[in-house]
């Protein structure tokens, strides 16, 4: 066990590397300049150069890639180009709502998911099973923002239910409040998640109930439930939650949608933001937090293993 786990650790040092080589690339490389964003439309060419100076970014790639890499070793995300602040600091105050979105987001999704996806399982062939392979081709289909756009326009504008936009944080305006402002946010990132892990769910039981131990037990007059929560569902357990692992890079990319829409202050709109301004440090340190988040909830997956299926062994 602790093999495989220096072993895995070992093998994120070079995806992380690849990420930061690539994500310093790209936002070098593509049109824009931070210093004319910062200069404005009235600077002369010596201000923008003066600015460009400032900034170091009239070294050569090899010279800035060099610096910033000395930085990480050292801990240090740098700073920020318009905010004139540490990135590691505008991470730590944006990253509040994200987790508070994307737990309650995870947790919604799986209370509906799974069970939805073993009942369909059981019900094979039914209404329940077309309807939800129906909503999972929906789901899938259509864009996180215009599903956003709907259930504002639904929930916030006709119902009048919940707040149109913005976040309130727990600590100031209590559990009532900050849910509120968190539910439709997490219904419009969780309707793709649920129809991601409710078909998964659904073939992996459906399989399961197949195997000769599930005619066993129900001829040993185990009540229903009983035989689709023991000998299906535990069965079925690994598939579900690596695609719950998997589902966690949809979550990434949804958030950054999901808080634009909603004006939510987190790192999904601070990411934004600062492509906008072509603010490097920023949109270099998130990035490298995603990717070292989505790794680690791949490890910790990978572990999981263990519990739901004695029979793997690392």
């Amino acid at each position: 066990m602790l093999r495989f786990l220096l072993t895995r650790l070992v093998a994120t040092v070079p995806v992380l590397v690849t990420v930061g080589i690539v994500v310093f690339l790209i936002l070098r490389l593509t049109p824009g300049d931070p210093a004319a964003v910062m200069a404005g439309n009235n600077a002369t060419l010596e201000d923008i150069a003066k600015i460009r100076n400032d900034l170091g970014l009239d070294q050569s790639l090899f010279t800035q890639f060099g610096l910033w890499v000395k930085s990480l070793a050292s801990g240090d995300l740098g700073y920020s180009y318009f905010y004139k602040l540490p990135v590691s600091q505008l991470i730590a105050d944006r990253i509040g709502p994200t987790l508070s979105l994307a737990s309650f987001t995870i947790l919604l999704a799986v209370m509906v998911a799974v069970p939805l996806g073993t009942l369909a399982a059981w019900k094979h062939g039914s209404w329940l099973d077309k309807s939800l392979m129906g909503f999972s081709v929906l789901g899938f289909s259509v864009p996180v923002f215009v599903l956003a756009y709907c259930l504002i326009w639904l929930f916030s504008i006709k119902l009048n239910i919940f707040p149109v936009q913005g976040y309130k944080r727990i600590g100031e305006y209590g559990v009532a409040q900050w849910l509120l402002h968190l539910a439709l946010p997490a219904l419009t990132l969780s309707i793709v998640y649920v129809a991601l892990i409710a078909r998964v769910t659904r073939a992996a039981v459906s399989e399961a109930l197949t195997e000769d131990y599930v005619r066993t037990a129900r001829a040993k007059g185990l009540p229903e439930w009983k035989v689709l929560y023991s000998h299906g569902l535990a069965n079925a357990a690994v598939p579900i939650v690596t695609v719950i692992g998997i589902g966690v890079a949809l979550l990434i990319g949804g958030v950054v949608v999901t808080e634009t829409v909603y004006a939510i202050p987190g790192l999904g709109q601070l990411t934004v933001d600062a492509v906008l301004a072509r603010d490097f440090p920023i949109v270099q340190g998130v990035i490298l937090l995603f990717s070292v988040t989505y790794v680690l909830i791949n490890l910790l997956v990978d572990l999981s293993y263990l519990f739901f299926d004695p029979r793997i062994r690392y």
